[in-house]
């Protein structure tokens, strides 16, 4: 038998033992959480087993080497897109179709981009800049490119849209103002890879900034005129370089809310690269415009506003965000530049930011389609918001001479590419590009979000058709209240009357086959449209000439 003292030792080294256990598995332990800690979180998808058969839309494949990406450092990464041209089809496995056109490869500086459509997305939108080598080399500069046919720049963004289940409202947007806006973003749809898993869909977009294809504004000098421009400034946040405004925003009463302020951000140039001159020059000039507009002669045609805004501009940037009942509008992401004056010395608006239109925002009232979102400060203060719309909103639409602009704007909108029925084919013809070779169920099936609620959505849709379908009904319904509080009335449209007489008779014949012909004849498109199905064709003239041959 084992004495006491024998068993007393053989304890002891068992406890010695399972301690030395114990510590290396707390050890063991402790590098693995540390290990985890270190691992990237570049945010996978739920599901990271999707793949590409073919698609009609361009392949983007972004390689990071596992680096992690941040949201304000850039770092190095390697991007090649895949377009075989437009009607083409894009093929995933590169090794069983060989020989597909390279739209771009090379090395770009990228990180993570945007406020809310980054915190509060679990897919991410990225800013990149085209490189001509890796940021850790010497000689690496900025590289203007062009990509999938967009003009040569080396400033880009892939947007994720996320709360937006459409994924088509900030492209909407854009296609619409396109014809009436001195620069809109370019965009393309796209599919993305990183490093070698399936992000989904994105929206390949230019981002707006100086440059030849994008804000043609020179490089500001140190006197003259060389020194007025060219300038992109942001009604945003306080998160970049920016200058208060001088006046408190105000509510729809224009009643000062004393406790908040408006702040510019200075965009282009880079705030590091402006010098003092520049930065004193311009901050005068936003001074300067505020000044008239809170003036007692604001609508004066010589020392008013007009000196310093283009109404136009102004008109038509909010025409569009109203269109889009947008809850970001005039206060976030609220672009304006200004070239030299002996080009134009006053202001003008560039669109942004309208993946919270159109109904998809569950706060202030932005769900719904008979309100004036350039009202509802009071909603966003009540709310505790930082930002609210500066008080130049509320002096602007105090103007009777402005808003007859408006009205006069839109009419001419709503006579061309805002027509309801060519709005809703728009949507139809974004959604059919999502659809028509499965990238839409590709991308949901690695973000399954359909019948789930995320933020700050209010309709819930069960399906892509579903959400296309809500789309649709509250644009009509949009657009109908716009028109009467806008005053606009519908032309009476008589089938048929091809010259614009008010009546279908042979002389319309004759137009349309001119117009058939030539396509340079001016004829009346809504009555020329015969059978009603959006384009002019040769069937159209049947129809017209069986029009008149039965009497009608």
């Amino acid at each position: 038998m084992r004495t006491l003292t024998q068993l007393q030792t053989i304890f002891n080294n068992y406890q010695q033992m399972m301690n030395h256990r114990i510590y290396l598995i707390v050890a063991m332990l402790l590098l693995a959480l540390s290990a985890l800690a270190q691992r990237p979180d570049n945010y996978p998808p739920d599901d990271t087993t999707v793949t590409i058969n073919e698609t009609n839309l361009p392949i983007v494949w972004i390689d990071v080497n596992g680096a992690q990406i941040d949201t304000k450092e850039r770092i190095t990464a390697h991007m090649k897109i895949i377009h075989n041209g437009d009607g083409q089809l894009n093929y995933g496995d590169t090794v069983a179709h060989p020989g597909q056109h390279i739209d771009y490869e090379g090395y770009i500086a990228l990180r993570y981009r945007g406020n809310t459509s980054f915190s509060q997305s679990d897919r991410k939108p990225y800013s990149f800049r085209t490189l001509n080598a890796p940021l850790e080399v010497d000689t690496c500069k900025k590289e203007k490119v062009k990509i999938l046919g967009m003009g040569k720049d080396n400033n880009w963004a892939l947007l994720a849209p996320y709360s937006d289940k459409s994924m088509i409202r900030d492209v909407l947007t854009f296609d619409l103002a396109r014809p009436w806006m001195d620069y809109t973003p370019d965009t393309r749809f796209c599919e993305v890879f990183l490093d070698g898993i399936y992000y989904g869909i994105y929206v390949m977009t230019e981002v707006v900034s100086k440059g030849k294809h994008r804000l043609d504004l020179p490089d500001p000098g140190e006197e003259g005129d060389e020194l007025t421009g060219g300038y992109l400034m942001e009604v945003d946040r306080t998160d970049e370089p920016y200058m208060t405004s001088n006046y408190h925003p105000v509510n729809s009463a224009g009643q000062a809310y004393n406790d908040r302020y408006c702040y510019y951000q200075y965009k282009s140039p880079d705030y590091e690269d402006m010098t003092q001159t520049q930065i004193d020059y311009i901050t005068q000039r936003v001074n300067d415009m505020e000044a008239a507009m809170a003036s007692k002669q604001y609508r004066d045609p010589e020392v008013g506003y007009r000196k310093y805004i283009d109404e136009q501009s102004f008109a038509d940037y909010q025409l569009f965000m109203e269109l889009a009942h947008n809850p970001d509008a005039y206060r976030l992401s609220g672009k304006f530049f200004k070239r030299r004056d002996s080009v134009d010395p006053r202001f003008k608006m560039v669109l942004w930011d309208v993946n919270l239109g159109y109904g998809n925002c569950a706060k202030y009232l932005s769900s719904r389609t008979d309100t004036w979102m350039h009202k509802c400060n009071y909603l966003f203060y009540n709310n505790g918001d930082v930002n609210l719309i500066p008080f130049w909103w509320y002096k602007l639409n105090k103007d009777t001479d402005y808003t007859a602009l408006l009205k006069s704007r839109w009419a001419e909108f709503r006579n061309n590419n805002l027509k309801t029925e060519r709005v809703l084919a728009t949507i139809d013809s974004l959604a059919n590009v999502l659809t028509a070779h499965g990238a839409m169920d590709r991308s949901s099936q690695a973000w399954p979000r359909w019948g789930v609620w995320v933020w700050p959505i209010e309709y819930v849709a069960k399906s892509f058709d579903a959400e296309i379908k809500h789309l649709k009904n509250w644009v009509d319904a949009r657009i109908t209240w716009m028109d009467k509080q806008l005053g606009y009335a519908l032309p009476v449209v008589i089938p048929g009357d091809v010259n614009g007489d008010g009546a279908a008779t042979i002389d319309d014949v004759a137009a349309l086959i001119d117009y058939l012909l030539s396509g340079n004849t001016e004829i009346n498109t809504d009555g020329a449209d015969c059978n009603q199905d959006g384009d002019i064709t040769i069937d159209d003239l049947a129809v017209l000439i069986d029009m008149l041959l039965a009497g009608e």
